[in-house]
């Protein structure tokens, strides 16, 4: 099947419906905001009613987006929303995940569900549930994706809050445009958005001049835990349960944090180890410059994600997952 045809599809899936509920991974970044934001104001250029569903609460960095844009959302933190009825829609739109580990507590409710699933995503690791699917894992962000489509749907244009949108969404999966998935078609989306009236600095200094002090002590913590394995090949960063009460730090708020030891020159990968603050399994970040498939890695932990830049978690004590995954990663890199 063309490409072209597999945008079609999509927007074939998307005809006719009258009510669809967007959706994205749990602990969503800028892309996935971006994403299911942009294609929420599409759906509704087109007549739809489309809503937003959040397994966790909207980032405190990235909730102007939404709000300048009068984009409402479910909000799905600590159970079901009260007043979101599954069977009142007729689709079910997912993007920037295409995996139930992503999805907590949607894969019993979808199961039963009557209407079109429909997935449009760029990381390497899938599962085959979805009816229709978009995955295109060139992609430096689904942000790029959701662009694409949009061009191609016919009585949708891309507005300045649609742009900032995806610019957005594409800005923070390429690490404003410094990460090795940055490609030309980026550049060239990211200048055609500007065009469309993308403020870039504002949007700049909104996502990466506006941290919480907390997020920054935070962030002092995790480089205090750096550690340097295998002849400085591997760093390892750990956020235990304690740094969060002593810091008053959340979750989101290790975001990017296991990019920073990449700018060490011997380094080749990188993890960072978060003992959640209040419940659930260890989460496990992980980054590569490209000698080490992390997405590969993670899969044999039930995680995945791209080349690069992956994630899996592990259920049980912190130190005891923390062996796990070093142990595991010493042995896959080589003559280590």
């Amino acid at each position: 099947m063309a490409e072209r045809d597999c945008y079609q599809t999509v927007l074939d899936a998307l005809a006719g419906r009258r009510r669809v509920l967007v959706t994205t991974h749990v602990r969503p970044d800028g892309d996935a905001l971006g994403s299911s934001g942009a294609m929420t104001l599409a759906l509704r250029q087109k007549g739809i009613d489309a809503q937003v569903l959040l397994l966790s609460h909207l980032p405190t960095k990235y909730a102007f987006i939404f709000h300048e844009q009068g984009i409402e959302h479910f909000d799905a933190e600590k159970g079901w929303p009260a007043g979101l009825d599954l069977s009142a829609y007729d689709a079910l739109l997912i993007v920037d995940t295409g995996t139930w580990s992503q999805l907590p507590g949607l894969k019993e409710r979808v199961a039963a569900f009557p209407g079109k699933k429909i997935v449009v995503d760029h990381h390497l690791t899938q599962e085959d549930w979805a009816d229709t699917k978009l995955v295109v894992t060139e992609a430096a962000a689904a942000g790029e994706i959701v662009a694409e489509l949009l061009d191609q749907w016919d009585g949708v244009s891309v507005t300045p809050g649609i742009a900032s949108l995806l610019f957005l969404a594409i800005a923070s999966d390429t690490g404003w445009f410094q990460f090795s998935n940055t490609r030309p078609y980026t550049l060239r989306l990211a200048a055609r958005l500007i065009e469309a009236g993308v403020d870039t600095d504002r949007l700049y200094q909104l996502v990466y001049q506006n941290e919480r002090k907390e997020r920054v002590v935070l962030q002092t913590r995790a480089m205090q835990s750096l550690e340097l394995l295998a002849g400085g090949r591997l760093a390892v960063m750990t956020v235990s349960k304690r740094d969060f009460e002593e810091t008053g730090a959340q979750v989101p708020d290790t975001e990017n944090v296991v990019n920073v030891p990449l700018q060490i020159a011997t380094v080749e990968a990188a993890i960072l180890i978060t003992e959640p603050r209040d419940f659930g399994p260890v989460r496990v970040s992980l980054r590569s410059k490209g000698k080490i498939d992390v997405a590969r890695f993670a899969e044999q932990f039930g995680g995945g994600g791209h080349a690069r830049a992956a994630g899996l978690k592990i259920d049980g004590a912190l130190d005891a997952a923390k062996r796990a995954v070093v142990d595991a990663m010493l042995k896959a890199i080589p003559n280590s």
